[in-house]
């Protein structure tokens, strides 16, 4: 798999506004509609949207820096949420870069009319969810403030199109007449205006309002997923809504952090647990777990419980639970344990020293 510096062609050490800008000329040169049936150009458009979609994220490329493509192997598919990263995918995440509220209709189809019916815009919301969301599932209420068609509005066929939705250009050149069609400026593609406009609405005929409805919380879910609740979105004139989509990003853990499926321990022990070896409780999400400590075990070293970690997304099975021990050093002794540590320290001294080569 290519770096995904290399794709963008941007060193490791641009900013986000350099990434944004090389991903911009990229998708441009590489959009589907500027290469018809070109099935390269199409997998350098996707292979371009994957790398900003990672390079974009400040935390997924740090992972990626740290730890490169084996970062994101089998994790929850952050950039792509819970479909398959198809065009449409692609510019319902990264739209906003081209600007617009619909990518299709952009200067990149060349002023072809879209072939996607015309409905309402999309609503995007982001919640936040704990780990304990993650692991066990939920559902959380959240307020949305949408658009839509007021009562008593009342509407009239486009002058200018006729009621088509698209108006038609032709041109005169070298090579004869050139015949565009393209979505009417004046009624945007619908084939109507606005006839009466009730009190409170807008120029279209539109109202604000607020509703409150239920998100159900996939179990495994991770920052940079996604899902797409269908006609939950803005009414157009024709109250046909657009989708709502919902972006996850996870609240900060006190204790636990994230690496794929796997959760993130750090545990302190004391010197004698670390020579001697021992038997402790962990804290995991859904309670404690009993953990072995063997004997001599070192600074920085990783134990692993199985089965404890986050539920894998649209998968069976769980990652683990991961548990890093460090010794904690006492820095103050009582009378006793300094002589017990001297002793212990005139024995073993000429055997505690070993040279190494340092590992850079």
């Amino acid at each position: 798999m290519r770096d995904y510096y290399d794709i963008l062609g941007v060193s490791k050490d641009s900013n986000e506004t350099e990434i944004k800008r090389a991903y911009r000329k990229i998708a441009m040169k590489y959009h589907p509609d500027r290469n018809p049936d070109n099935k390269k150009a199409e997998n350098k458009f996707k292979e371009a949207a994957e790398a900003y979609s990672i390079l974009s994220d400040s935390s997924k490329r740090q992972q990626y820096d740290q730890f490169g493509h084996s970062a994101f192997n089998g994790m929850g598919g952050g950039q792509a949420g819970f479909r398959s990263m198809n065009m449409e995918d692609i510019f319902s995440q990264f739209g906003d870069i081209f600007g617009g509220n619909n990518p299709f209709e952009s200067f990149f189809s060349g002023g072809r009319v879209a072939s996607r019916a015309k409905t309402g815009g999309d609503v995007k919301v982001k919640i936040k969810v704990t780990y304990a969301e993650i692991v066990n599932g939920g559902s959380k209420k959240i307020k949305l403030k949408k658009l839509k068609l007021a009562e008593g509005a009342t509407f009239t066929n486009c002058s200018m199109c006729g009621g088509s939705g698209q108006v038609t250009k032709v041109t005169n050149s070298f090579l004869g007449q050139m015949r565009s069609t393209s979505i009417c400026p004046q009624c945007k593609g619908y084939g109507k205006v606005i006839n009466h406009r009730p009190s409170g609405s807008d120029k279209n005929g539109m109202v604000k309002v607020e509703e409150t409805i239920k998100i159900n919380i996939p179990v495994g879910v991770e920052t940079g997923n996604y899902m797409t609740l269908e006609s939950q979105g803005h009414e157009d004139i024709n109250k046909t809504s657009g989708d709502l989509y919902v972006f996850f990003e996870e609240e900060v853990h006190e204790h636990f952090s994230r690496y794929g499926d796997d959760l993130l321990l750090q545990v302190r022990i004391g010197f004698s647990q670390a020579v001697f070896g021992d038997k402790i409780e962990v804290p995991t999400i859904n309670g404690k777990a009993s953990l072995k400590i063997p004997a001599g075990i070192e600074p920085g070293q990783i134990l692993r419980i199985r089965g404890k970690g986050f539920p894998r997304l649209r998968k069976s099975g769980r990652g683990n639970q991961l548990v890093k021990i460090q010794i904690d050093i006492p820095k103050k002794l009582s009378t006793d344990e300094k002589k017990i540590i001297k002793e212990y320290h005139d024995i073993t001294a000429s055997k505690d020293i070993i040279f190494e080569k340092f590992d850079d």
